[in-house]
């Protein structure tokens, strides 16, 4: 973790810090003054990579940064912060962008159980569908950006009602036959990543992996009720509550719609998030499919991406029905 830069200190001849608003486990967040642009307020994100990693790695890992800052700062959509300035200072990384004001949905989640409710389905769903606008937007760019992080606290209500989704520390860039190193190293939140992100292999993450966190996004907020792990759900399929289990003023449909987006395979999951959105929003009746999807094969993307201890008890099933059907042979 970076010493974080004391208040007053300014980056560029530009940037002054005004205070330190967010941390992660590879940098901070900073609140500072554009000292060109008067009466301005920006985030500052400061990243630094791991000084003990090979000096070559580093060296990608900073190439990498570069050229998908440059990315988003091409992007320019409501629902998303504008990027405005990249630069490197030494061995310390940073990317200006938009100051959002406001709270995450996390807190908002939080506040709520706090005061003993859920929060209401219908303002869900409105936040629901500027997320789905965001992330139709990145997916649409070419190549298209996975943004990889989606959950409660990476999107923002301003204070006027507009969400934002931020964080694109984990997105990437689909470059057709192109491996790409993500601006930080990492998987994702545990509880909205799926099964497919946790592979060592990175290709097999698309845009359905975002369907998958935004649907269990949609479920830790209805339900305020952090969803099982994907890799739980894999060994163990009645490991996800039913959202009407525990929040009964939930519509089906909005049940089935979200319990569809965290389908366990890519493949099961809604094609894309316009298609995603019809059903959510009742623009389009639901298939009946989410409710009738035979149960699939162990596959050597799920072999890939299980714990080796899920691994062992999957051979020692499968040594099992072996024995069984040497047993009856006699």
């Amino acid at each position: 973790m970076p010493i974080p830069l004391k208040t007053g200190t300014v980056l560029r001849e530009r940037y002054k810090i005004r205070e330190r608003i967010g941390q992660g486990g590879m940098g901070n967040i900073y609140l500072a003054d554009d000292a060109r642009l008067q009466g301005r307020r920006c985030a500052l994100k400061e990243v630094e990579l791991d000084r003990n990693l090979p000096e070559k790695i580093l060296t990608e890992g900073r190439e990498q940064f570069l050229r998908e800052a440059q990315v988003m700062a091409r992007l320019d959509h409501p629902n998303l912060p504008k990027v405005s300035d990249f630069f490197t200072i030494e061995n310390h990384d940073y990317l200006v962008m938009d100051f959002i004001p406001g709270k995450d949905l996390r807190t908002l989640m939080i506040e709520a159980r706090q005061e003993g409710h859920f929060l209401p389905e219908p303002n869900v769903l409105y936040w629901a569908s500027q997320i789905c606008d965001a992330l139709t937007y990145l997916h649409s760019q070419d190549p298209a950006l996975v943004h990889r992080d989606i959950k409660p606290g990476n999107i923002k209500l301003t204070p006027d009602g507009l969400i934002k989704l931020v964080d694109f520390g984990l997105v990437k860039v689909l470059a057709p036959e192109e491996v790409t190193i993500t601006v930080i190293q990492g998987q994702g939140t545990a509880i909205y990543t799926p099964l497919e992100q946790y592979g060592g292999n990175e290709s097999h993450t698309d845009i359905r992996s975002d369907i998958y966190a935004f649907g269990a996004t949609l479920y830790h907020l209805m339900t305020g009720q952090a969803p099982a792990e994907a890799r739980d759900r894999f060994l163990q399929a009645d490991r996800l509550v039913a959202l009407r289990k525990i929040n009964p003023d939930i519509s089906t449909r909005t049940e089935k719609a979200v319990l569809w987006a965290m389908e366990l395979h890519p493949d099961d999951r809604p094609e894309s998030v316009e298609a995603f959105r019809h059903y959510l929003l009742g623009t389009k009746e639901l298939p009946t499919r989410p409710d009738n999807i035979r149960p699939r094969s162990v596959t050597l993307l799920d072999a890939l991406t299980t714990p080796p201890e899920s691994t062992l008890l999957w051979i020692g099933v499968g040594l099992l029905a072996l024995s069984l059907l040497a047993t009856l042979g006699n």
